[in-house]
C-alpha cells in the first residue's frame, strides 16, 4: 500500500503540485527519499524521525520509500517535512489517508513535534485553492494562507499531535482569519524638507505616473531624505497588487506573523549589493531586491558606487517589468515593475560645478565618476533632477505649509484618470503613463500643434533616441494628467524636455 500527501514545489511565485508518496516494506529498516531531493530535503529524515518520536509514534522497522513525484523536479526547500511526515502516519494508521486528500500540506518540523513556519505560504494557498484543496500549513502561517481565498479550508496546526487529533475528531482547530499588518501613523513627511522646491515637483510628478527618478548633487542637499518621503505621496495597493508583491515576499520569507501589508515596498540596498542579491538568483533563484520592489519603489544611493555590470542588470527588468533567471536545469521568471529612484554627487569629491571651488583631479574626477553609469541605463531614466546644496537662508525659512497629504491627493487624482483611461483601452489594472506600451503613449499623448515642432526640435537638439522621445511624452501625459488637462500642449513637452535635458547637462558638466 502506497499513502499519497499533496504538496507543492516552487517555480518563482508559482506552485507546481508534487505528489509525496510513501511506502512501507519489509526488509531492513531504512529510509530512503529519491525523486531529486536538495540536502535539504534528504536531511528531513532526521527531523521526521525526531518528530514523530517527540509525538509519540517512532519510525515503524521496515524499509521506508519516500518518492517526490514528478521525479524530474528538483525539490528544495524545508516545506516537505510536514507531508513527508504526515505520509508516514497515514501509512502506519496513525491519520485517515483519505481525510489527507482533500488538502496540501507544507511545513517545516522541529525535533520536539511542533511545525515550524516556512516561506511560500501563500503561493501554496493560492495553488491548492486553483486544484480544489484545501491547505495543511504551520500556524503561524495561517493568517498569510487566509489571504488566498475565504472558501478555502484551512488546518493550521502547531504541531502533529495537534493535527493528529484534529483529523481523528478529538480537536478542532478553528480557521485563521487573514490580518493585515498595522502601518506606521507617523511617516516621513514632505514639508520636512526646505527649499528643494524643483526637488518636490519632480518627486510628485515621478509617483503620478510610477517614473523613474536620478537626482543629482553634492553631499547633504537632501537626495536620500527626499527619496525616503516618495511612499508617503504614493497611492496605496490596490487588491491584485497586494496579492502579487505578498506574494514574492512570502517566497522570500519576509511575510512577518503571516501579515501583508498595502504599503508599496520601498527597498533600499547597499551599493555593495551583488547581481544576484539585485536581480535574483543564487543556489535556489530566489527573488532580488528588483522582484522585492515590484510595485514599489527600487531605491539606489551613491548609484555610481555600484558595481557597473549589477547596474546594467537593470535595463532588462526596467523595459520588460520582470526578470527571467537562467539556469541549466530550469528557467525562473519574478514580476519586477518598479520604480527606479536614484541619487548621486556630480563628481567623487561631490563638490563639480559648485562656485569657487576647483577639484584638483580637474575635470576628471567627474568624468572618471560618471562613466560608471551605462548610456543604456540613463536612456531609460524618465527624470533628471539637480538638487543643489540647501543654503542657511532655506534652513532658518519656515517649514513649507505643504505636506505629503496634500500632494498625495494630486497623486491620486492624477492615477485615478490614468487607470480610467486605460481601463477604457481594455489594458491591465495598475498600468501607469511610465508603463503603457510605446503605441499607447504615441495615441494618448499627442501634442498639440506647436507642442509637437517643440517636441521634434528637442529630439534634433538632444539627439534623444527612440525610447527618449516616448519617455519625454509620457513625462508630458503625466505633467497634463496632474493639471487636469485633456490635452498635452506646449507647456507640458517644455516641462518634460527640461527634465530630460537638464540631466544631459550635469552629466556633461
Amino acid at each position: 500500500m502506497v499513502a499519497h500527501v499533496a504538496t507543492v514545489s516552487f517555480q518563482g511565485i508559482e506552485a507546481v503540485p508534487v505528489d509525496v508518496q510513501v511506502q512501507l516494506t519489509s526488509g531492513k529498516p531504512t529510509f530512503a527519499i529519491v525523486g531529486l531531493p536538495d540536502k535539504t530535503v534528504a536531511e528531513s529524515r532526521e527531523r521526521i524521525r525526531a518528530a514523530l518520536y517527540a509525538t509519540g509514534l517512532g519510525l515503524p522497522l521496515k524499509h521506508i520509500t519516500v518518492n517526490l513525484a514528478p521525479a524530474d523536479l528538483p525539490k528544495e526547500g524545508s516545506h516537505y517535512d510536514l507531508p513527508i511526515a504526515l505520509g508516514i502516519m497515514a501509512a502506519i494508521g496513525a491519520l485517515p489517508g483519505d481525510q489527507l486528500a482533500d488538502f496540501v500540506a507544507v511545513g517545516e518540523l522541529a525535533l520536539d513535534g511542533t511545525i515550524a513556519p516556512v516561506a511560500g505560504v501563500l503561493p501554496a494557498a493560492i495553488g491548492a485553492n486553483a486544484m480544489g484543496r484545501g491547505l495543511i500549513c504551520p500556524a503561524d502561517c495561517g493568517s498569510e494562507a487566509a489571504w488566498a481565498s475565504p472558501d478555502i479550508d484551512i488546518v493550521a496546526g502547531r504541531s502533529l499531535v495537534q493535527l493528529a487529533n484534529h483529523f481523528k475528531g478529538t480537536q478542532v482547530i478553528a480557521r485563521p482569519e487573514p490580518r493585515m499588518r498595522e502601518n506606521p501613523a507617523v511617516m516621513p513627511d514632505l514639508k520636512d524638507v526646505k527649499g528643494q522646491e524643483t526637488a518636490k515637483r519632480a518627486l510628485e510628478i515621478a509617483a503620478a505616473g510610477s517614473h523613474n527618478l536620478l537626482m543629482i548633487g553634492p553631499p547633504g542637499s537632501g537626495k536620500s531624505m527626499l527619496a525616503a518621503r516618495l511612499p508617503s505621496i504614493l497611492p496605496p495597493l490596490d487588491p491584485k497588487e497586494l496579492l502579487e508583491v505578498s506574494m514574492i515576499a512570502s517566497i522570500a520569507g519576509e511575510l512577518a506573523e503571516g501579515r501583508l501589508s498595502n504599503r508599496r515596498p520601498f527597498r533600499a540596498p547597499h551599493h555593495s549589493a551583488s547581481m544576484a542579491a539585485l536581480v535574483g538568483g543564487g543556489f535556489r533563484a530566489r527573488p532580488g531586491e528588483v522582484s522585492l520592489a515590484h510595485h514599489g519603489v527600487l531605491f539606489l544611493d551613491e548609484l555610481p558606487e555600484f558595481h557597473p555590470q549589477v547596474l546594467d542588470s537593470l535595463r532588462q527588468p526596467l523595459e520588460t517589468g520582470s526578470v527571467m533567471i537562467a539556469r541549466a536545469n530550469h528557467r525562473i521568471s519574478y514580476p519586477a515593475r518598479m520604480q527606479l529612484v536614484a541619487a548621486m554627487n556630480p563628481c567623487r569629491c561631490g563638490r563639480a560645478g559648485e562656485p569657487g571651488f576647483v577639484c584638483r583631479r580637474g575635470e576628471r574626477c567627474a568624468a572618471e565618476y560618471q562613466e560608471r553609469l551605462s548610456g543604456p541605463l540613463l536612456d531609460r531614466v524618465d527624470l533628471r533632477v539637480e538638487v543643489a546644496a540647501v543654503t542657511a537662508a532655506d534652513l532658518v525659512m519656515p517649514a513649507p505649509s505643504e505636506d505629503s497629504a496634500t500632494v498625495a491627493r494630486r497623486v491620486a487624482a492624477a492615477r485615478s484618470v490614468q487607470a480610467a483611461r486605460f481601463s477604457a483601452l481594455g489594458l491591465s489594472a495598475g498600468t501607469t503613463n511610465a508603463t503603457c506600451g510605446a503605441s499607447v503613449i504615441d495615441e494618448i499623448a499627442r501634442p498639440d500643434a506647436t507642442g509637437a515642432r517643440l517636441l521634434a526640435q528637442a529630439a534634433e537638439a538632444l539627439k534623444l533616441s527612440a525610447r527618449g522621445y516616448h519617455r519625454v511624452l509620457r513625462v508630458a501625459r503625466t505633467l497634463a494628467d496632474l493639471e487636469g488637462e485633456e490635452r498635452v500642449g506646449r507647456i507640458h513637452i517644455a516641462e518634460a524636455i527640461g527634465y530630460r535635458g537638464a540631466g544631459e547637462r550635469l552629466l556633461a558638466a
